[in-house]
């Protein structure tokens, strides 16, 4: 069966650790949207695996500095 994957992400953390950098600096760093940066932030967008790399180097930090998952098993 496959697994169900939840997206967590430290992208506000690493804000407010970057001289608490806005969202709007992130998303010009990015190449994004303000917007889409506080979909990311509410977990309510997973970004592409590009852009994740983009935040991550925004950040200077890896990827999975970032980004995380939990897996869940799916119930059928």
């Amino acid at each position: 069966m496959p697994k169900k994957f939840n997206i967590t992400n430290n992208v506000r953390t690493l804000r407010f650790f970057a001289n608490e950098m806005t969202q709007q600096d992130l998303a010009e760093k990015a190449g994004v949207s303000r917007q889409t940066i506080m979909a990311i932030e509410a977990g309510k967008y997973s970004p592409t695996l590009e852009l994740a790399f983009r935040i991550a180097d925004a950040f200077n930090v890896s990827i999975t500095e970032v980004f995380g998952f939990e897996a869940k098993e799916e119930i059928k």
